[in-house]
């Protein structure tokens, strides 16, 4: 029988994939790639792009076929036999390609490509690759003395190890905290989803009553609705000392000795290349210039927005003085006064707008939404192998009928899933001698399920999320570059990574857009034109609180990479202190523990990056006002950014992709105006 992990079939049997077949494949696609680098390496000394870089993407692409599903299932079916094999490959795999990165012989081949008579008769996007290449090679450690890149190796390995355990922590953390409810009085306030939720959860574990988690379809509705402050108090505390020293599992997956140990592991790394400190190692691979000028801008928002967003929580204050006789707002008391205001002054919530957004609904508008804007089609793939009954698999196809790619799409919370949404490569495009290679994606999602027989209800925030990811779904799909290292997401820059999918959701808030992802879920009845007027008019509710908030994630990570001492470690709270006095308004309570869960810089791709998600928003906000000027659906607007956009990857550097689409350099107009900041 084939080996899952090593077969030539073009996606991943998930049945068969066990724990036991992820080393023994691991290591014998390694030790195969070594080798075949060496005879590579060997055959010449005359380097070309078709005897080296073209059959050294068979190699990577035969790695990634072996170690993507094992990835994936780590994060969607997680157990203890396959986190145990997962965590022992970490190791080797960050060996292997920090020896690839300090390749004496392999950097000399690229040099020999750049430098020679072939190189500027490469198209733009083989060029894009060779530069990275040498680009990568330097941040690898190519020049350090030979003790120096032994220590580079120990260090990346180290920290693929603590990054893993740090996620692994918040999953544990998770999902060790549960309340069941033997009274319904207990969840007064609640919408009756969440109640409908909170018994389908309880009745899945046998046992009665209502069962209330910190998966977010069940923690936000808590936190936001019911009237019980002390349940609220009570959940709130769960939520935010998961994985730390403080709360009811207090030092069971206690995450801050690995934020020290990854914080003074990167500072090392970064000063062993050179650099000052890691923020300036981050920026070597992203738009952005300097650590300076990402502090700019970021305190420039935040001067911006903090005044705003001090008037939203005063107003707040004063409301929940006035009509509820609260004198103070606890942390656990925000999203529920909140609420309540959002109520008086628009008559709305987000309970509301759900029935109008069934996903049977949401996703075929959000497929007709994509047609419009690129001419592109969605259908239902059949007898596609998945890893659970809620999976759905489709192809997308161009305007002449032509597949451009295939997405699997996993949209609901469940356990052993870790949190969040995000999209992921199963297969990049490339050139085979057999012909193109249509990508595949993983669109990922813990969004409310179905509950009995009714299809599962959105919030309008889990559609904007839907959006969002699939608009990094479409550029990973519709991307033409035929060499892997710069199709699709590939190669872009951290800081531009986020410009397709947050350029998408602004299609959330279109009458037209919204005609198409809504319907009741049990009349069919499109969202009343007084409901959409009420929900366009709440858009800005507590948008510079919102900001601020965004604002306090990023100033925080980048100065916590930025100033780390290593007399003084990471000084994590000392440090969150200072940026919140800088920018929030809202001050949580001393025992609070964000950081120990913020995965996206301890154990994601963000470390001094999450300013991206704002700089990115500069760029895609500046993008939908060309859509504004032309018209939200306008075609040749849609194939411009198609063609400009999504299609070249990262064959070229993000702002030369920006230009080509906007005419010119972007401007931040744009992002205030549609974020409902005031000049």
């Amino acid at each position: 029988m084939t080996h899952p992990l090593l077969t030539t079939a073009d996606l991943p049997s998930y049945a068969a994939i066990q724990p036991e077949h992820v080393e023994p494949a691991i290591d014998r696609v390694l030790a195969d790639n070594r080798a075949e680098i060496e005879r590579l390496l060997a055959a010449t000394t005359d380097y070309t792009w078709d005897n080296l870089p073209r059959p050294l993407e068979d190699l990577e692409d035969r790695l990634h076929k072996a170690w993507s599903p094992v990835n994936h299932l780590h994060s969607v079916r997680d157990s203890e036999a396959l986190r145990a094999a997962y965590n022992a490959c970490l190791p080797k795999l960050s060996a292997y390609y920090s020896a690839l990165g300090q390749h004496e012989g392999l950097y000399r081949a690229y040099r020999h490509i750049a430098e020679g008579p072939e190189y500027p008769r490469l198209d733009p996007a083989q060029r894009k690759v060779i530069d990275n290449a040498l680009r990568d090679f330097k941040l690898s450690g190519i020049a350090l003395p030979p003790e120096q890149q032994t220590r580079y190796q120990d260090i990346m390995r180290e920290l693929a190890q603590l990054q893993a355990r740090f996620s692994e922590n918040v999953l544990d953390a998770t999902q060790a905290w549960t309340k069941l409810l033997n009274d319904e009085a207990d969840l007064a306030g609640l919408p009756d989803s969440a109640r409908a939720l909170a018994r389908q959860t309880a009745r899945q574990r046998g046992l009665d009553g209502w069962l209330l988690t910190l998966e977010l379809p069940s923690y936000l509705p808590v936190l936001n609705y019911a009237d019980d402050r002390e349940l609220r108090r009570e959940l709130y505390d769960a939520f935010c000392t998961r994985a730390s020293d403080q709360g009811p599992r207090a030092g069971q997956w206690d995450n801050e000795p690995l934020m020290e140990q990854i914080l003074a592991l990167r500072h090392e790394l970064a000063q062993l290349l050179g650099f000052h400190d890691y923020t300036e190692y981050s920026l070597a691979t992203k738009m952005a210039d300097s650590p300076a000028q990402v502090l700019d801008f970021l305190g420039d928002l935040a001067r911006r927005v903090k005044p705003q967003a001090q008037r939203e929580l005063e107003e707040l204050r004063a409301f929940a003085r006035e009509q509820f006789g609260a004198d103070e707002l606890a942390a656990w008391d925000i999203g529920y006064y909140a609420e309540k205001l959002r109520q008086h002054r628009y008559q709305l919530s987000q309970e509301e707008l759900r029935p109008y957004f069934p996903i049977t609904r949401v996703l075929p508008g959000l497929f007709s939404v994509a047609e419009r804007l690129f001419g592109v089609t969605v259908h239902p793939l059949e007898e596609v192998e998945v890893w659970h009954p809620d999976v759905r698999v489709y192809e997308i196809l161009d305007a002449a009928g032509q597949p451009r790619g295939r997405f699997y799409l996993d949209l609901y919370a469940r356990p052993h899933k870790r949190g969040g949404a995000w999209m992921d490569g199963c297969l990049a495009r490339r050139r085979l001698e057999s012909g193109v290679r249509r990508p595949v994606a993983y669109l990922v999602g813990n969004f409310t399920p179905p509950v009995g027989d009714d299809p599962a209800l959105l919030t309008h925030q889990e559609v904007l999320t839907m959006f969002h990811e699939f608009g990094h779904g479409l550029h990973h799909l519709l991307t033409q570059v035929d060499y892997l290292p710069v199709a699709g997401i590939h190669g872009v820059e951290w800081d531009a990574v986020e410009l397709p999918s947050q350029f998408l959701e602004n299609w959330c808030w279109s009458r037209e857009a919204l005609d198409l992802l809504t319907g009741h879920y049990r009349t069919g009845e499109p969202l009343p034109e007084d409901l959409y007027q009420r929900m366009l008019a709440a858009k800005h509710f507590q948008a510079g609180i919102f900001l601020a908030r965004q604002l306090e994630f990023g100033l925080f990570d980048f100065r916590l990479h930025r100033d780390y001492d290593p007399a003084r470690g990471g000084r994590v709270r000392e440090i969150l202190d200072k940026v919140r006095q800088q920018v929030a308004v809202i001050i949580p309570p001393d025992y609070n523990r964000f950081a120990n869960t913020f995965t996206h810089i301890f154990s994601g791709g963000y470390a001094a990056g999450y300013y991206s998600y704002k700089w990115a928003e500069v760029l895609s906000a500046d993008a939908f006002s060309a859509f504004e000027e032309q018209g939200i659906f306008d075609a040749a607007t849609g194939a411009r950014f198609r063609e400009n956009i999504l299609e070249v990857g990262g064959s070229r550097p993000a702002l030369a992709s920006f230009v080509a689409f906007r005419g010119r350099e972007p401007q931040i107009e744009p992002l205030l105006r549609l974020s409902g900041i005031a000049a």
